[in-house]
């Protein structure tokens, strides 16, 4: 993967959604006072090649359980966002030494309801302006340079086009990782319990891609997870409320207890 880096120790890990985090995202310089950030591309996102037989978020857990062991740091702390929220909460079920502290940023990844609910919004056969707006609080205001889920609905508004050749990349690796079943690994459900590092589950209070109500049900499956709601803010919090999501990472960091 691609690495982006700045801040100093202790070192945080961050598991992108859809598009690849940009140095200029608005979260990351309060990250970096918190310690030394590090942004991978998974593979088949942003320019980080994909090899023809990684096609599986297995593929992917087992590539950043590698990346954990080579991290020169003795703990290590972890935020994963929607698609990369699964893969971190994976990560934690499978266990690491390193793993000091585990936050959840509007995760998909489990299956609550029964066969005919849908528990997650179906990224790939909703239109890009439903989309949109079930993932913003105010799609009118989302950040400049600031796509995430309903990406689509900005084409021709001056994107340029490397950003549409990412986010395109993006999203047809996406669709490999994630389609079927969609956006769920049906066994991760029973095996949360296992998490054991304190866990911050932190959820826009206006997400219509996976509701509160999904995030308070996937936090109760994480023993002493805490879940918090943000306002003004839908499925990407840390793009739409960047003060007020260092806050809450910045108070679950320095609090002894999850």
């Amino acid at each position: 993967p691609c690495n982006s880096r700045i801040g100093g120790a202790p070192p945080i890990l961050l598991l992108h959604g859809i598009d690849t985090i940009r140095p200029e995202a608005p979260f990351l310089d309060g990250l970096a006072e918190l310690g030394e950030v590090i942004a991978p591309s998974h593979p088949g996102f942003g320019k980080s090649p994909r090899p023809e037989d990684f096609d599986t978020v297995y593929d992917l857990v087992h590539l950043y359980l590698s990346v954990l062991d080579a991290i020169p740091a003795e703990r290590v702390r972890m935020i994963g966002f929607s698609f990369g929220g699964w893969v971190a909460a994976e990560l934690a079920a499978a266990g690491h030494r390193k793993l000091d502290r585990l936050v959840l940023v509007d995760p998909v990844g489990i299956k609550l309801g029964g066969r005919e609910e849908r528990d997650i919004a179906h990224f790939f056969n909703t239109s890009p302006d439903e989309l949109n707006c079930r993932a913003w609080h105010d799609p009118t205001k989302r950040p400049a340079n600031c796509y995430g889920l309903g990406w689509h609905s900005a084409i021709g508004d001056a994107m340029s086009d490397d950003d549409m050749i990412r986010l395109a990349r993006g999203w047809d690796a996406l669709c490999l990782y994630g389609w079927r079943p969609h956006m769920f690994n049906p066994q991760l459900k029973q095996w949360l319990h296992r998490i054991s590092a304190p866990t911050l589950a932190l959820w826009g209070a206006s997400d219509g891609i996976v509701t509160p109500e999904y995030g308070r049900a996937y936090a109760g499956l994480i023993p002493g997870a805490r879940f918090d709601m943000m306002d003004a803010a839908g499925h990407h919090p840390e793009l739409e409320q960047p003060a007020a999501f260092i806050e809450r990472v910045r108070g679950f960091f320095q609090d002894g207890h999850p």
